[in-house]
């Protein structure tokens, strides 16, 4: 599976992107069909705490899987949007 990995309004570290690739990963241990991960992560231009936001969508055989989530920290959003995805994976599967 490729993962690209976008980061906007900020400059994304290595640990991140680290972080990102892991739990991007164990959705291809569920659905073994998936082409490509987009990941999109992105700071809201909001005043509230909760202004980091991650968006992943998986281009699978038919449908693209989208989730998008938004927390106070990228790692709490993008294990809400991983398991988002893995009961969109089961789904289908």
């Amino acid at each position: 599976m490729k993962i690209s990995i976008q980061s906007l309004h900020f400059t994304s570290n290595q640990q991140l992107n680290d972080f990102v690739a892991d739990k991007t990963n164990k959705l291809a241990t569920i659905y073994k069909k998936i082409e490509s991960a987009d990941v999109t992560l992105k700071l809201d231009n909001s005043e509230d705490a909760d202004n980091k936001v991650c968006e992943i969508r998986l281009a699978v055989p038919g449908n693209d899987l989208f989730a998008k989530r938004q927390s106070s920290s990228f790692e709490v959003a993008l294990i809400e949007v991983v398991n988002a995805l893995e009961s969109q994976l089961r789904k289908i599967k």
